[in-house]
């Protein structure tokens, strides 16, 4: 995996060691001397991930830490904090400043790379997320506090030490809610329901730890969901085994209730920046599809249904109908009530759309007061059935269109059935010409497609 690594540091010997142990591993490696360096650097260059000196003239690595990830431009890249402090307190000081990992010196090359290779990883998801969705106010989940009401989670905490359990569920932030499970099934079977954050004892003999741990990653429902290991200090082969099998975080025993908190907070908040850019782009997808007035599907994504159901019919398939809806006279709707109450009819005509459709069929608006529906699997006889009952539905009951006033509404309809060798465009005239039949022949009726049956 290659990937652009910052390394920052005050003294020139470190740097050119780092540097080279990256380069030797195909990273690319961009250099700064001191805080203030660092964040212009950040800025211009984003790195994919950013290793941090701690003790630096002019500003410290705390400080340069909590500034780059104040800074919507770069609180995305993942901070290493590399030091030769290995102090409680610094820890714990530099996970709050928002550093995504801490390292000692002198630093052991596999459990670096190790780190950084777990950090990418995670990076180029989020880093596809946000491609897709670049809303600033994303940014802000990643500087929202933990112990906030809007933010209470629910840790799982597997280990087949009830007492070391009990520790750790007492080290959680103040707005976790912590639930403990000594066999690894009901672990799961806890994780899929309902969790935001796994904490997995890799020193229990009880079960195999980091089997557990590549269930869970392989596993859909529970493959994004954060892991913190507890190992055993000193246990290097295991900590670089579970980063590579996708553990997020490592916490080692005896676990101090100060660094798993801020640890568990760090997690948590990541978790909560990647969700909401799943959301985001969810309702991104689901907006290009849909039609905002009415919550129909657009023109778009209804052409690309049709193609699919003509070729599907072409290619031997059920067979497909097309219906083309157009309201009646709807500019004297709008001329007589404003577009508002114009609005206020084309949202009920798809309410009773929908209403009357099929579960399988495909409504849409396809341009003004015009509507299109796809019926997968219907013949001719079955598109006439559903549009007289789509007309007798929209003229039996007039609509409000505000202020207590009604106004009577009716609807022309065309349809046609795809002929073999036909096309989703040739489908489409067929269908607009019969509408444009029904309109000419006095509105409110259903006429089939040249060449239908009657």
């Amino acid at each position: 995996m290659s990937a652009r690594i910052l390394v920052v540091d005050d003294q020139p010997a470190n740097v050119r060691l780092l540097e080279a142990k990256l380069q030797a591993e195909y990273f690319d490696v961009c250099t700064a001397v001191d805080g203030f360096a660092a964040i212009e650097v950040a800025r211009v260059e984003q790195p994919d991930l950013i290793l941090l000196d701690v003790m630096m003239p002019r500003m410290d690595g705390y400080e340069t830490c909590r500034r780059l990830k104040h800074d919507p431009a770069t609180r995305h890249i993942p901070v290493v904090m590399v030091t030769a402090l290995d102090q409680r307190d610094d820890r714990i000081r530099g996970l709050e400043s928002g550093a995504d990992d801490f390292l000692t010196k002198p630093i052991d090359d596999v459990t670096l790379f190790a780190r950084v290779r777990s950090l990418l990883r995670l990076k180029t998801v989020l880093d596809e997320l946000r491609f897709r969705e670049s809303s600033d106010a994303l940014n802000s989940i990643m500087s929202e506090p933990v112990g906030d009401d809007a933010a209470v989670a629910q840790a799982i905490i597997i280990s087949g030490d009830v007492r070391a359990a009990t520790r750790y569920a007492a080290a959680m932030p103040p707005q976790v809610r912590t639930q403990v499970e000594l066999d690894p099934a009901a672990g799961i079977a806890a994780a899929r329901k309902n969790a935001d954050l796994l904490v997995i004892d890799l020193t229990s003999p009880a079960f195999d730890g980091l089997r557990l741990c590549a269930r869970i990653r392989s596993d859909v429902a529970t493959r994004q969901m954060p892991i913190i290991a507890v190992l055993n200090p000193g246990d290097v082969a295991n900590a670089v085994r579970a980063l590579d099998i996708g553990v997020n975080d490592i916490i080692h025993r005896p676990v101090d209730a100060g660094e798993m908190m801020a640890r568990v907070s760090t997690q948590l908040r990541r978790k909560r920046y990647a969700d909401r850019l799943r959301s985001q782009l969810d309702e991104s997808l689901e907006m290009a599809i849909t039609d905002p007035l009415t919550g129909l599907h657009n023109r778009r994504y209804i052409a690309s249904r049709l193609r699919q159901a003509v070729e599907s019919a072409n290619n031997g398939g059920a067979p497909v109908s097309l219906l083309i809806a157009d309201i009646d006279h709807f500019k004297s709707i709008n001329d007589r009530f404003g577009h508002e109450g114009g609005d206020r009819v084309l949202r009920s005509f798809a309410d009773r759309l929908m209403r009357d459709l099929r579960a399988l069929d495909l409504a849409a608006r396809y341009g003004g007061e015009e509507f299109v529906i796809v019926m997968p699997g219907a013949g001719q006889a079955e598109a006439r059935i559903a549009s007289e009952r789509l007309r007798a539905s929209i003229a039996a009951e007039p609509f409000l269109v505000g202020d207590g006033q009604t106004a009577p509404v009716t609807v022309s309809i065309g349809f046609a059935q795809a002929r073999v060798g036909e096309d989703a465009d040739a489908l489409l005239r067929r269908a607009d010409e019969a509408l444009y039949t029904a309109k000419g022949d006095g509105r409110n009726r259903v006429e089939a497609a040249a060449n239908e049956a009657a």
